[in-house]
């Protein structure tokens, strides 16, 4: 009897955990390039009161056995890196990626960070930073005089000075892809971080070897589906529901059991 509360109590600890899953997902529906949780759960341990296959009386064969299953739990949490809605803002710095890669930026650090939100500005210097201030990388300086700025879906910047009618390059921006980007840590802000499971990052240009296309003006918003949460929420709700209903039930027949006179 006591084995059904423990049991239970794995369910309901799932569960809980699944829940701040799904709020996490709705709490960032309009944060750009975000990219939607999902929980995998898998049972754990059985205990074995008896083996299939064992010899039983008379010579035959046990058929199924006995086995008894302790709960459940979550086995990963994982990204799901399909992309979201592209909307326009008709904002010059704003980019999004249509299909593989990140943006790169460099952290306080020194170290590379990876980032599917396009909502660029600019510091002092001209420098094309995110919404953090972390510069892209590689480097991208908008000349002081520049009175307009234009981004090839190939990544090339070109930038329109004052008293000129021919644009100027000056930089190009490179997106890195991983073999298994549901492998990368996720560091807040937007941002990815390299993991041995992710891989080691392959870099290039927007448009070639596989890599997505850049859209000027165009923003990736988030992957999150409100109606698909919203069902993933009550499904949670009521598993959360029923295991504290098997608890209960298991206490009952404890106090049952406790309530028995010789």
């Amino acid at each position: 009897m006591i084995r059904s509360l423990w049991t239970a109590a794995t369910g309901m600890e799932a569960q809980q955990l699944n829940m701040d899953v799904i709020a996490n997902n709705l709490a960032n529906v309009n944060s750009n390039g975000f990219k939607k949780s999902r929980a995998d759960f898998q049972d754990i341990l059985y205990q074995t009161s008896k083996l299939a296959g064992a010899t039983a009386a008379g010579g035959g064969e046990v058929p199924t056995g006995i086995q008894v299953g302790l709960g459940s739990k979550v086995a990963a949490v994982q990204k799901v890196f399909t992309i979201g809605d592209i909307r326009a803002t008709n904002n010059e710095l704003d980019l999004a990626i249509e299909g593989e890669g990140f943006f790169q930026v460099t952290q306080p650090n020194g170290e590379v960070a990876y980032s599917r939100g396009g909502a660029m500005k600019m510091d002092s210097t001209g420098r094309l930073v995110t919404s953090e201030g972390l510069a892209i990388e590689p480097e991208v300086v908008i000349p002081a005089g520049a009175t307009q700025i234009s981004i090839g879906s190939d990544g090339i910047v070109e930038v329109l000075e004052d008293g000129s009618n021919t644009p100027t390059e000056v930089g190009t921006l490179e997106l890195a892809r991983f073999s298994n980007p549901a492998g990368l840590k996720s560091l807040g802000h937007n941002l990815y971080g390299e993991t041995v499971s992710s891989g080691a990052p392959e870099t290039g240009i927007p448009g070639e070897n596989g890599m997505g296309t850049i859209s000027q003006g165009y923003l990736e918003g988030s992957n999150v589906s409100i109606m698909e949460e919203m069902v993933n929420m009550i499904a949670g709700q009521r598993a959360y529901e029923i295991n504290s209903k098997a608890i209960q039930t298991a206490d009952e027949m404890l106090q049952m059991a406790n309530g028995l006179i010789r």
